[in-house]
């Protein structure tokens, strides 16, 4: 007898998951689907390895620092077999951390390849053989991969992606990242503290483009100094490989042509959605993406795309967002997803935050606004920790002074952008901000300072 399901989610990532229990809560009967590993690329093969082992550069990092400080230690030992078996450490134990929350909330798990046949069908080919289930709505989370470009050479040689670059046996010596967005810049973190030398290779005219000119120049300028070696404006043209050695060609936008060698190849240039379960579904596509409205909903009817898959942010905050939002709408409450308020983590060191817009965008859109920076420079808590490298920068409308945009870059950042999204998220003003009691001292209450000196401006 073939099972039926209210609800059926084929893909057991962020937003998968998250889908999968908020229906169950909601006295949905679900079934999820996924072919490899709970948890998606995000903990699998993404964040939490990644930044397990930025965890382990921040100590290295610490450790080097703390010689200026006259703390001594001896001689620093680096055991990638000890890193590695940490980092693995902690994917199994949110692993079994997911799979029980879906044994809780009574939600059936098939371990396979689930296909939809139609939007009420679904196959599942599983490593025993193979099922089919029958579903009243479907949500599509199948996430992406890696991009490979069409670089002449690159299929000849080996070669890594975010998805294997975890898993290699030994530090190598020497490393040529080819991008400079995000991935490639946490990792060329990672190498550069395990002592390996790092080359990216970006072919556009700065790294992160998408964020605030500022921080991207000063996050280029903190990674020169630890020594990676950024090639911008600098097209790949073909990769070789010999005795084990990978030669990457390139040219510049001078015409010059250059050639990067190193032990290990990283290829960062993007990733591609995961089409392969749906194509028999005919859905309208936005590009290589299923094409989505704000509901999250696909051109047909009762079928939902949320995550990577979907475009929009790849990120597993915001794939987690939209699962809610699905899921709200299926359960017949009307929900729109907010994508003004997805923030944005770099996870680099120092770190770089962001949310809203940034001032070129907010100009480009012919907003007045205003931007006011505050120096960590001027931070006693970033003095004292020796971290004063960086800046919170917040964007605000000239008349009512409303946030509508933050980026932060040094120690932390991450944690602390929620408190910029908060106050967008409550339209909340400068005003507002410089009311509100921060402690003393913290880094966080750069905000404050910050919102004083716009405060100051709007009033003359």
């Amino acid at each position: 007898m073939t099972k039926t399901y209210d609800l059926t989610v084929i893909g057991g990532g962020p937003g998968g998951y998250t889908a999968a229990l908020q229906a169950a809560e909601r006295g949905r009967k679900v079934a999820l689907i996924e072919e490899d590993f709970l948890g998606g690329t995000c903990l699998n093969r993404g964040c939490i390895p990644s930044k397990t082992l930025l965890k382990h550069a921040e100590v290295i990092e610490s450790i080097e620092k703390a010689k200026s400080w006259g703390i001594e230690t001896g001689e620093m030992v680096l055991s990638f077999d000890k890193m590695r078996k940490r980092k693995d450490d902690v994917i199994e134990k949110l692993r079994g951390g997911i799979a029980f929350l879906l044994k809780q909330g009574k939600i059936d798990v098939f371990s396979g390849r689930g296909t939809a046949v139609t939007k009420h069908r679904i196959d599942i080919e599983k490593q025993d053989g193979s099922e089919t289930i029958e579903t009243k709505e479907l949500i599509i989370a199948t996430g992406s991969s890696p991009a490979i470009p069409p670089i002449p050479g690159l299929k000849e040689i080996q070669f890594d992606t975010s998805d294997t670059i975890f898993d290699i046996p030994d530090i190598p010596s020497s490393v040529v990242i080819i991008g400079g967005g995000v991935i490639g810049l946490e990792l060329a973190c990672i190498f550069q503290s395990l002592q390996s030398k790092v080359t990216i290779i970006e072919a556009a005219p700065s790294i992160i483009p998408q964020e605030d000119e500022e921080a991207s120049k000063l996050l280029e300028k903190e990674l020169k100094k630890k020594g990676i070696h950024i090639a911008k404006k600098t097209t790949v043209t073909e990769v070789t490989e010999s005795e084990g050695v990978k030669a990457v060609h390139a040219t510049d936008d001078k015409g010059e042509t250059h050639i990067f060698t190193a032990e290990r190849l990283l290829v960062c240039v993007g990733r591609r959605p995961n089409v392969s379960a749906v194509t028999q579904l005919d859905l309208q596509l936005d590009g290589p993406f299923i094409k989505v409205n704000d509901q999250m909903q696909t051109s047909a009817e009762g079928v939902y795309a949320i995550g990577d898959v979907a475009g929009g942010y790849q990120l597993a905050h915001a794939a987690m967002a939209e699962a809610a939002v699905a899921v709200s709408n299926i359960c017949g409450e009307f929900e729109k997803m907010n994508n003004d308020i997805v923030p944005r983590c770099i996870y680099t060191l120092p770190e770089v935050a962001s949310v809203g817009l940034t001032e070129k965008e907010a100009k480009g859109k012919g907003l007045n606004v205003q931007t006011e920076r505050f120096d960590l420079a001027a931070s006693g808590k970033a003095l004292a920790a020796g971290v004063q490298t960086g800046f919170i920068k917040l964007v605000y409308d000239t008349a009512y002074g409303e946030v509508i945009g933050a980026t932060m870059v040094g120690p932390h950042v991450t944690e602390m952008i929620s408190e910029a999204s908060s106050f967008m998220y409550l339209e909340g003003t400068a005003e507002e901000m410089a009311k509100m009691i921060h402690p003393h001292p913290t880094i966080s209450e750069g905000f404050y300072e910050a919102a004083l000196d716009i405060v100051s401006k709007l009033r003359k």
